[in-house]
Order: structure tokens, then C-alpha cells, then sequence
């Protein structure tokens, strides 16, 4: 079982660039599974914005919030033909003997489809939703599932009397400190619902394929096993974030450290999904180290930031444009570091203090689309422009 955690501040956090495999400890997948789901459908029209809440949606209570929630949130049941020898990304070990996953999914629009995570349907054979309190159990198709965001697009028959779809914010507006409630299955306990508030935001989290999602929103409302594809909504009853993992503490349960995908990304996914069945992520092809003053005073390095090469993947879009790996081992404060490659200080004219921001700014583009990159190279300065490749399918992979 691996454990995962959040990216820290910190010289050591390195990532594979297009979202790179961070060396971390702590946080774990709320349920099992990976992703090997393929899907198709024929394009629709986008997963819609919902607009700004009023005043008085603003001041819903819990209970108003779970009245209008509920019947467009599922409990998912994920059955396997087999089960998987080893579950990496989830914190149970491996599956049940039956191979089965359980988790929660939400209703996005009128015409069958629903989000949840793409670890709780990864591998599965036969995927069923009961949404409500006292709906049936409806055959649900995976759509697509991109393991890269842990976003799975999921398609029902619709009912007879129709699908209540949640409405969906804008989660670049969300702010730490404000209210919210998730509502989902924790431990198979269905329609629970628990309530919190923002802890922090733009955190960073590991993907199931060892990538890194950006943005992510950390709550203290209680989310445990079972709660993973649920919503995390606002005050105002709209979906800000998708609940995804928590920071155990090595067991099982809550401690009061949530985080959801942020239901931006999971609308960019999930309109690329809808359209041509799958999502694509930029890749840069690099792994990193953030700068301190301690570490720039050691390799008597002209700056007090940015981020320092360790490994550039062979062939990749940052071996292409000639950007250079750190080629000596040496120790700062206890930890290993590869000294000797490129010190990256800007990207696209906007200065980085660390890997966190190289990523963030990777993440936000698209395959194809081109980036100019200030690199320190034995006290001399260079920009070179990198065009970026498509993440494969693995964090590691070239």
C-alpha cells in the first residue's frame, strides 16, 4: 500500500513534470482502484457554469443543502471479474475477494451523466448507481476516465421523472474559511452528510497514475471511505470540488484533512471526455527540486529560488529542447539532491519560486502549445522554447 500526501513547501518536493511523482507520505485515495476504463460519446454540449448564488441561497443550512443535493447524488458499486493482486493507490490493501469498489457520484446533467473518481471504477467490469434515498439501482456505462485528474465521466438511462443535476461553481472563486458539506457514502453508509469548512487551497495531491492535480481544495468537513466521487458544495448548494482523498495519519478513517479535485479541472475533463472520450494533459518531461537559501548558499547559486532539474525524461520535450539533468549527488540538510543541472527561474516571463508553481503553470496548458523557459546554467542565463508533448500514461513514462 502506498501512502500519498499533498505536495510541502519544500526543497525536496519533486514532480514529474505535466503533474510529477512526488516523493511524500501520509495521504491516501478514499477507495481502491486505477484506471484502465476506455469510452466514447458522441459530443455534447458543455458541463455548464453554474451562475453566482444570491444572497439568501448563500445562507442555506445543511439540512436545506441536503433537501436540494440529494437525489442527484449515487451510491456506486464497481464490480471487477477479477480482483486486483495489489490496490496501490487506495489505503485498504487489496480488494475484496469479490472485487468490488464502492463510492458516491453526482448528477451534472439532464441526460444521464454523473462525475465520480476514476479510482473508484477503475478496472471494473460492471458499474451500477442508486441515486437517491430511495432510488433503483441503475446500470451505469464509464464514459471515460482520465487517472491523470481521478475524474470518471459515468452514463444512466435516465428515470422516469428525470435526474436532478447539482449545479456546478466556480471553484477559482472558493476562499479558505468558507462553508461547505459533502454528502456521500462513507463506509457504505449511504446519503451521509457532513459539514466543515475550506481548510486551504491550491494544495497539490498525487494522482492514481503518480501525477500531480493542481488546485486542489483541503476541508475539514468529514470525508471518509466510501465518500470518494462525491460532492464537496458550497453554501449555496453548487458542487465546488470532487472528494477524492485524506490525510489518515496512517489508518483508516478521518483526521480532519479532506481534499477534493477541484470541479474546474473536472469540468475541463469531463467536457474532453464527453467530446472525444478521453482527456489530454500537457507534459513537460522533467523531475524537480525547490530552491531555498540554504540550498542556493550550498551550490553557490546566483538566486534564493526557482526550481533545480534532477531528471529529464529521455526524449521528452524538455530532453528536446535541450534542457539539462542534475548529474552530481549531494546531501543539504539530510536529504539527497542532484546538483549540476538547470536552474529554472521563469516560465513564460512569470518568475517561479519552487516546482509547485513549473507544475501549476504546465498543468494549465495543453498538448501541443509551446513554453519559454529561463534556465541558470553555470551562472549564465538562456531561455529556450519547449513544446509540450502529451502526458503518457504513467508518471515515469517517456
Amino acid at each position: 500500500m502506498n501512502n500519498l500526501k499533498r505536495f510541502p513547501r519544500s526543497p525536496f518536493a519533486s514532480a514529474l513534470l505535466g503533474g510529477l511523482v512526488v516523493a511524500v507520505a501520509g495521504l491516501v485515495a478514499i477507495d481502491a482502484g486505477w484506471i484502465e476504463t476506455d469510452g466514447g460519446s458522441t459530443p455534447v454540449a458543455a458541463v455548464p457554469l453554474s451562475p453566482a448564488a444570491d444572497s439568501e441561497a448563500e445562507g442555506l443550512t445543511v439540512n436545506e443543502i441536503y433537501e436540494r443535493s440529494a437525489n442527484g447524488i449515487g451510491f456506486v458499486s464497481a464490480d471487477r471479474a477479477e480482483p486486483e493482486a495489489e490496490d496501490s493507490f487506495g489505503p485498504f490493501g487489496p480488494q475484496a475477494p469479490e472485487g468490488t469498489a464502492t463510492g458516491s457520484a453526482f448528477v451534472i446533467d439532464d441526460e444521464g451523466h454523473l462525475l465520480t473518481n476514476a479510482h473508484v471504477v477503475a478496472g471494473a467490469d460492471e458499474v451500477s448507481v442508486t441515486l437517491g434515498e430511495d432510488g433503483d439501482s441503475l446500470e451505469a456505462e464509464v464514459v471515460g476516465s482520465d487517472p491523470s485528474t481521478d475524474v470518471a465521466v459515468l452514463e444512466v438511462e435516465p428515470p422516469e421523472g428525470g435526474l436532478d443535476a447539482l449545479p456546478l461553481a466556480d471553484s477559482e472563486d472558493v476562499t479558505v474559511g468558507d462553508p461547505v458539506v459533502a454528502i456521500g457514502n462513507p463506509f457504505g453508509l449511504d446519503n451521509t452528510a457532513t459539514a466543515g469548512i475550506v481548510s486551504a487551497i491550491q494544495r497539490e495531491i498525487r494522482a492514481p497514475n503518480g501525477f500531480t492535480i493542481s488546485d486542489a481544495i483541503q476541508t475539514d468537513a468529514p470525508i471518509n471511505p466510501g465518500n470518494s466521487g462525491g460532492p464537496l458544495l458550497d453554501a449555496a448548494g453548487r458542487v465546488i470540488g470532487i472528494n477524492s482523498q485524506i490525510e489518515s495519519g496512517g489508518g483508516r478513517g478521518n483526521v480532519g484533512i479532506g481534499f477534493a479535485v477541484p470541479i474546474n479541472t473536472a469540468r475541463d475533463v469531463a467536457d474532453q471526455i464527453l467530446e472525444t472520450g478521453e482527456a489530454q494533459h500537457a507534459f513537460l518531461g522533467i523531475t524537480g527540486a525547490d530552491v531555498t537559501p540554504e540550498i542556493a548558499d550550498v551550490l553557490n547559486l546566483s538566486v534564493d529560488d526557482g526550481a533545480l532539474v534532477q531528471d529529464v525524461v529521455e526524449d521528452g520535450p524538455a530532453d528536446e529542447a535541450g534542457v539539462e539533468a542534475g548529474s552530481a549527488e549531494v546531501t543539504i540538510g539530510g536529504q539527497p539532491l542532484m546538483a549540476g543541472g538547470d536552474l529554472i527561474t521563469a516560465v513564460d516571463g512569470e518568475d517561479v519560486a519552487g516546482m509547485e508553481d513549473v507544475i501549476a503553470i504546465v498543468n494549465s496548458k495543453q498538448p501541443g502549445e509551446a513554453v519559454g523557459m529561463t534556465l541558470l546554467r553555470g551562472g549564465e542565463e538562456r531561455t529556450v522554447t519547449i513544446e509540450l508533448g502529451d502526458r503518457p500514461a504513467q508518471a515515469g513514462g517517456g
